[in-house]
């Protein structure tokens, strides 16, 4: 395996570690913004370096498609291709199941896509999506499953699950590159415990180097999605990174770490940042609002940043949605938000704070009748997100 894992601290369940790859030593638990054609919207990588990105992810679905996984082999793999000298996750393209099922046919053999780009239809098998991963070279390549919406019940839910097992398996077989990438499996099964743990224990059968939590953060309660997460880290290795997919609303992932998880991906503070929202300790804010037009304080007086150090709330409220200068200062901030935060959350479990820490975060968030300001968090993009395929990131 071309990964090593070493649990540095503990608190209960929570867990700070050292996950070293071939292109990164990385600390958990980690955020990772999503790049899905090798590419984080407005930013450029010395300045994803310089706010402490550890992964980028990329799509395997998207980088086949556009510029092609063979240019991207020819010039020397993703990282040369972007000139990014850290780790990068490849997803294996199952993601596009649900967000382009309206182009999709899913069978045994694989899932034929109808391409958004020329209309021509493309057929990716789990031997083909661990080919393009391989050639693409990332530092963790995953497996491809077979995806559905935590809002589906029923025999599907089954369905997929089993088919999911079935595939890691021509997964394992198509990787020819063991030593130089990692493939994590996806652990399925919707709602169902009974599914779920069916899935962990197939998987962890096959001793892959890391396993991801997949199929959740689709339009379920957070209870049902904390319990599943709750479930899968308690029967998932110690030893190995737990990564739960599609994950990046600040309060998911302080709850998801103090449950014993180590990675997260989302969309979330780059395309928000589109939108015209901040990311701060009380929740968000909203530049566009007209209360904005005349308010001479930084984005956070408690941020760090480029963007906060240097602009006003003013200044952006007359940049976004008109400006992409808008969205490139959001995007920065909102990452370096989340960045800090998977720092903050390793570095309170190294000192034994983190309880304290997890308070005070909660506090913060919470308005003084008691009610969530995050609570709208995850609905609050929703419809956006579902329209705007991930391909736009």
């Amino acid at each position: 395996m071309a990964l090593r894992f070493e649990v540095l601290g503990r608190f209960n369940r929570a867990r700070a570690a050292q996950l070293t790859l071939p292109h990164f030593v990385c600390q958990t638990p980690l955020f990772m913004p999503v790049g899905t054609q090798g590419t984080i919207k407005g930013l450029a990588t010395d300045q994803l370096e310089e706010i402490g990105c550890q992964i980028i992810l990329g799509n395997t679905y998207h980088l086949a498609l556009r510029p092609t996984s063979e240019l991207i082999d020819e010039m020397g793999g993703l990282h040369k291709f972007m000139n990014w000298p850290r780790a990068l996750l490849t997803d294996s393209g199952g993601f596009q199941m649900v967000s382009l099922l309206h182009l999709a046919d899913i069978t045994e053999k694989g899932v034929t896509f109808q391409s958004p780009v020329d209309g021509k239809p493309m057929l990716l098998t789990p031997e083909e999506s661990i080919q393009i991963q391989n050639r693409i070279g990332a530092d963790i390549i995953m497996a491809l499953d077979d995806v559905v919406k935590t809002t589906i019940t029923g025999p599907r839910i089954e369905e997929a699950m089993y088919r999911t097992l079935r595939w890691i398996d021509r997964c394992i077989a198509a990787h020819t590159r063991p030593s130089e990438q990692n493939l994590f499996g996806i652990v399925q099964g919707g709602l169902d415990p009974v599914l779920r743990d069916i899935c962990v224990r197939g998987l962890v059968e096959r001793n892959l180097p890391g396993y991801a939590i997949g199929g959740l953060a689709g339009g379920e309660s957070k209870d049902s999605f904390w319990r599943v997460v709750t479930q899968c880290t308690a029967a998932l290795p110690e030893d190995k990174p737990r990564y739960v997919m599609g994950v990046g609303y600040p309060l998911d992932i302080v709850v998801c770490s103090a449950l014993g998880a180590d990675m997260y991906d989302c969309v979330y503070p780059t395309r928000t940042a589109r939108f015209g929202t901040a990311l701060i300790p009380e929740g968000v804010l909203k530049l566009k609002h007209k209360a904005m037009a005349n308010d001479t304080r930084p984005i956070d007086p408690t941020c760090a940043c480029m963007v906060c150090k240097n602009y006003t709330r003013a200044y952006i409220h007359c940049l976004v949605t008109k400006d992409a200068m808008g969205s490139q200062l959001l995007s920065y901030h909102n990452l370096y938000y989340m960045l800090k935060l998977s720092r903050d959350l390793h570095s309170s479990i190294i000192q034994g704070t983190f309880p304290e820490f997890v308070c005070n975060f909660l506090q913060t968030m919470i308005k003084t009748d008691g009610k969530q300001k995050c609570r709208t968090q995850r609905s609050q993009l929703a419809k956006e997100e579902w329209k705007e395929e991930i391909s736009h990131e």
